[in-house]
């Protein structure tokens, strides 16, 4: 059974207890109902919807999640949003970084 995300219940479920604060801006998690923005959502590191492990899905937060959009990971780390936050290919999570290490070989 998977979520209407197409992500299967064991990876949700890992993910989950892996991600407790956004891979991206590292900031922790607050109840959907108080803010969008610092809630937990579902994140394909990887904008390909078929890629459902827990190697690329990841949580992060509402505001990470609209900025990145669709854009490539490389592409979004230099954006202004990333700059303002200080977002960097340094300061994400390690399932974002291994990511990182793939794409740069």
């Amino acid at each position: 059974m998977a979520n209407r995300w197409g992500i299967p219940k064991n990876v949700e479920e890992l993910v989950k207890q892996r991600d407790l604060h956004c891979v991206y801006c590292g900031i922790i998690f607050t109840n959907p109902a108080l803010s969008f923005k610092s809630r937990a959502t579902w994140e394909h590191i990887v904008n390909d919807i078929r890629i459902n492990g827990p190697e690329n899905i990841a949580l992060c937060c509402g505001s990470c999640n609209a900025s990145k959009g669709s854009k490539q990971l490389d592409t979004w780390l230099l954006s202004k949003y990333c700059l303002a936050k200080g977002i960097s290919i340094n300061s994400v999570s390690i399932v974002v970084k291994e990511h990182l290490k793939k794409s740069h070989h």
